[in-house]
């Protein structure tokens, strides 16, 4: 199993995948660590854990808005636009995940 050296929000990982995959593992690591950037960018300076869920949450989005049947490249994404923008995107998206959290909470304490 081949070991591949990825760069994620200026970190260096060493990741095992099966052989064969390893371009498609730097494939995917890049759009993480772009989605890290823009993150960074819009935030200021975040720290690993922080810089991660704020890719993760980009991410997310971007999947949910292609699953509701939404060209995410269709409109304008924030991540075309300026830092601003961008950071008010990952704080509509922090409220969610607060929400959701919430949510969670509340349901585990009335089980």
């Amino acid at each position: 199993m081949p070991n591949v050296e990825v760069e994620i929000g200026n970190r260096r990982y060493s990741i095992a995948c099966r052989t064969g995959e390893e371009d498609h593992l730097r494939s995917v690591a890049a759009i993480v660590d772009r989605k890290a950037k823009d993150a960074n960018d819009a935030l200021g300076n975040l720290g690993e854990n922080r810089q991660l869920l704020f890719a993760s949450l980009l991410l997310a989005d971007e999947v949910l808005e292609r699953r509701a049947g939404h060209d995410p490249a269709a409109h304008a994404s924030p991540f075309e636009t300026d830092d601003s923008e961008i950071a008010d995107a990952l704080e509509r998206l922090a409220a969610r995940m607060e929400s959701v959290a919430g949510t969670l909470e509340t349901e585990a304490q009335t089980s």
